[in-house]
């Protein structure tokens, strides 16, 4: 798994990720890439300086910024133990389920609003959904190495799991009732669909609830990241400072 630029990268070394080497543009200086360099010293890790030329081509287009750490394979959280820690600090639980999302852009945007939020957990299926990727790493800004994700080879299996853990879920879509009328103050977890297609008709049974964010344009969708931020930061509102 690679950690793709300096912002992702010094993230990754100040979250203490699994780092085997830290791949550095010989000919780049700056006060941000002597600091990351620093921290890499300090924690012993490999630091091998190359070209540009490598870098362009092992960061698959994205912005490098002269510097790609290349770390172990992300380690998926267990759903079960991410609630329990969520209890056991004293917390309402807070998790984020996603149903679909397949675009590795929007895993990342979600993961970074989970991060900024305080989501315990973000829940992805095994199967029908995009899983961490580099991509998503970048895109997440460094926040999935805060983040908590889970991978369960069954949505509605999760669903089914924390409902009868006393957990609260409620799916998001445009036919639910209106996000502000919904009681978002307990143990939740909030459902977000996929790109074009939305939470699935059975997941959405199976929920307690179905909330929709109001709209007022003429487009009657949003971004699955967008609306993850928009219904997450109505919790908070609503469940205030924990």
């Amino acid at each position: 798994m690679l950690e793709i630029g300096k912002n992702a990268v010094n993230e990754a070394l100040e979250a203490g990720a699994n780092i085997e080497k830290l791949c550095v543009q010989k000919d780049l200086r700056s006060d941000a890439l002597s600091r990351i360099v620093k921290k890499a010293r300090e924690r012993g890790i490999k630091i091998v300086f190359t070209d540009k030329a490598w870098l362009d081509k092992n960061s698959g287009g994205a912005a490098h910024q002269g510097v790609i750490a290349v770390s172990s394979e992300y380690r998926y959280y267990d759903l079960a133990e991410a609630l329990e820690e969520a209890r056991a600090a004293g917390k309402r639980p807070f998790i984020l389920l996603l149903d679909g999302i397949e675009d590795p852009h929007n895993l990342g945007a979600v993961i970074r609003v989970a991060d900024c939020a305080g989501v315990d957990a973000v829940v992805v299926p095994k199967h029908r959904g995009c899983g961490v990727t580099d991509a998503v790493s970048k895109t997440s800004a460094g926040a999935v190495q805060y983040v908590k994700v889970a991978k369960v080879t069954n949505i509605n299996d999760a669903v089914r799991y924390l409902k009868d853990e006393g957990v609260t879920v409620f799916a998001a879509d445009a036919d639910g009732q209106p996000m502000y009328s919904a009681d978002l103050t307990g143990d939740l977890a909030l459902i977000i669909g996929g790109e074009g297609k939305g939470v699935h008709m059975l997941t959405k049974k199976l929920a307690d609830g179905v909330i929709a964010i109001p709209q007022f344009g003429q487009v009657n969708s949003l971004n699955a990241s967008v609306a993850a931020g928009v219904l997450a930061y109505e919790a908070v509102r609503q469940r205030g400072k924990e």
